[in-house]
């Protein structure tokens, strides 16, 4: 019998321990996530930002044809 109790106890805290990992581990994989998809907005919004500046500098470089 009391081996039977040690082993619940045991089985108990290393559960506890596995289920505060786990949290922990998902907590920090969420967090992760979160700061690659701002970086990738900041850098998705940065090429576009340098795209439409190129674009603006081109059509104000090129002169305008006349048609006909």
């Amino acid at each position: 019998m009391e081996k039977f109790i040690f082993g619940l106890a045991v089985g108990m805290a290393g559960g506890a321990l596995l289920v505060a990992n786990n949290c922990k581990l998902l907590n920090l994989v969420k967090k992760n996530q979160e700061d690659i998809m701002e970086k990738a907005e900041c850098y998705i919004d940065k090429k576009l930002e340098e795209l439409e500046k190129n674009g603006e500098e081109k059509e104000k470089k090129s002169p305008q044809k006349s048609q006909g």
